[in-house]
């Protein structure tokens, strides 16, 4: 088993919904709010936090163990992020589901309750990401043009272009791996480049 997040999307190639795909941001927009909800707001600086990282981050460096339920938290909303997105980038027709779905698989490292996990580590490892957060925003336009452009052949044929997959899906399983690594806190790993 990788000591890396590892994810796995079933792309739909063909006959595609072309209504929905025309209106997709329109038709995320519930889905996205039930998302938001599990965001807290800082007052002090305004950035929204979702993920359980200071819980984790805390119970590593303090008493060396990653709690069962904020990994549970975490995998559950990582696993909701990824199929809204999988959607919003048109890698699927089927309106995300608020609890798993096969088509969207999201697979954790195996961490033993943070016992594999360096104690202090957790308090450099966004700094120590900085070089793919730059990778992955140079990804992350990638990913938008491959999208622009299934979204036209969407439109004009009803299929999803299959070149267009492994980069769209590529770019998602990097960001998941460089989440993992520097705030999920569930490896030690330090992420590749590749997507």
């Amino acid at each position: 088993m990788s000591a890396q997040i590892e994810t796995n999307i079933k792309v739909e190639f063909k006959s595609r919904d072309r209504i929905s795909v025309l209106f997709r941001l329109i038709l995320v927009a519930p889905i996205a709010i039930f998302e938001s909800s599990f965001s807290i707001s800082d007052a002090s600086n305004g950035w929204p936090t979702a993920f359980l990282v200071l819980p984790a981050l805390l119970a590593l460096v303090f008493r060396e163990v990653y709690p069962s339920y904020v990994l549970s938290f975490n995998k559950a909303l990582l696993g909701l992020s990824n199929r809204i997105v999988a959607f919003v980038l048109l890698l699927q027709d089927g309106y995300p589901s608020i609890e798993s779905d096969p088509r969207v698989e999201i697979t954790f490292p195996e961490i033993e309750g943070g016992k594999k996990l360096n104690r202090y580590l957790p308090l450099v490892k966004w700094i120590l990401a900085i070089p793919l957060y730059l990778v992955g925003a140079v990804y992350a336009v990638y990913a938008l043009a491959l999208t622009i452009f299934a979204w036209i052949s969407i439109l004009i044929s009803g299929e999803y272009p299959e070149r267009c997959s492994k980069g769209v899906v590529g770019t998602i399983s990097y960001w998941n791996r460089v989440a993992g690594y520097a705030f999920l806190l569930v490896t030690d790993e330090y992420p590749d480049f590749n997507i």
